[in-house]
């Protein structure tokens, strides 16, 4: 059984807002089913995604070199070994499979997703998505078949510039790992766990708890499930799209791309609304021939905290705790999202 653990508290002080009255302030810890981290939940409604302007990023003294535009691309970015791509990069659509400058592993690959440097979230069409997701995931299953010593495979996004992005123009990470992350390890770890306690698969379980709970589940997009789950790995909240029949990179056909893209879609439309301009995301597989854990694309929404300073939307929470911190309850963000599923 999945337990959602939440732990509720209260802080007093004395609130010059109010005269110096007494003030009463929420928040919450929660618990990971599936690994045990916490989260904190707090800050309720104080803070707002920031806007982006993106025409600016267009300008020459802002945009600087860019090695992923127009004719700089074939001069300025590196080719692949001769036996991993033979024609050195690939291309789908504008989207065009380079080897990573400044690789996470042995095999690690750059998708250049379109032409044009700057991309609103609007502008992502679900050709552009769909070309890029297919051309980075064939880059996977080639690297299975050729380095199976590497079991972990990942997509990681970082878009606009509070994401931590190096560049304005969008591109997408591909990697093979025998190291993929302390958080893949913890839930790959606790889904075996879980499996061997229960024989019942976490991720299916999930599903099932969430659909029938109806406060965090968001909807289904072809075979895929999308929820917004019990802890965030964000400030803003996160989404999480799970596939309960891929366990690892062979796994992952067409058809699950076109349901990631058009959800994905749906997603981008609510942030849009939300004036969300920035995100970190990732689609995760485990090793193959296990049947507990599942593959999952999860978004997390990135902002300055505001733009005089540029504040990121990290702090000691986040980079010496390593615990996340999150202003918006799973629950709210649900009933915001649902309706763009509908």
């Amino acid at each position: 059984m999945i337990e959602f653990k939440a732990i509720e508290s209260a802080s007093n002080f004395l609130d010059p807002r109010q005269g110096f009255s007494q003030s009463t302030v929420n928040f919450q810890v929660r618990f990971d089913p599936l690994t045990g981290r916490t989260c904190h939940f707090s800050h309720f409604g104080a803070l707002k995604a920031q806007r982006l302007d993106l025409p600016g990023y267009e300008r020459p003294e802002v945009k600087g070199f860019c090695p992923f535009c127009g004719d700089k691309r074939d001069k300025a970015t590196p080719k692949f070994m001769p036996d991993i791509i033979p024609e050195g990069r690939r291309t789908r659509g504008e989207a065009c499979l380079i080897p990573n400058l400044f690789p996470y592993d042995i095999h690690s690959g750059v998708v250049i997703m379109t032409d044009d440097h700057v991309v609103g979230l609007s502008r992502f069409s679900n050709d552009r998505l769909t070309d890029s997701f297919l051309l980075g995931l064939d880059f996977l299953q080639r690297i299975h078949s050729l380095d199976p010593a590497l079991p972990y495979h990942l997509m990681t996004w970082n878009y606009m510039p509070p994401s931590g992005g190096g560049l304005v123009h969008p591109h997408q990470q591909y990697f093979a790992t025998r190291f993929p992350g302390n958080q893949f390890m913890d839930e790959l770890s606790g889904s075996e766990r879980f499996f061997n306690a229960s024989r019942k698969n976490y991720w299916h379980a999930l599903i099932e708890t969430e659909i029938s709970g109806n406060t965090r589940y968001i909807g289904k997009v072809g075979q895929t499930h999308w929820i917004a789950p019990f802890v965030s790995m964000g400030l803003l909240g996160e989404v999480m799209c799970i596939f309960p029949d891929v366990f690892s990179v062979r796994d992952f056909k067409e058809g699950h791309v076109h349901d990631l893209v058009s959800g994905l879609g749906r997603v981008f439309r609510f942030y849009e609304a939300e004036g969300i301009f920035s995100f970190n995301a990732s689609l995760s597989f485990g090793p193959e021939g296990q049947g507990h854990f599942n593959s999952f694309f999860r978004i997390v929404p990135r902002t300055f905290l505001n733009t005089r300073d540029f504040a990121p939307d990290l702090n000691f929470f986040q980079a010496v705790l390593s615990e996340p911190i999150c202003i918006v309850l799973p629950e709210d963000l649900c009933e915001d999202i649902r309706p763009y599923f509908k």
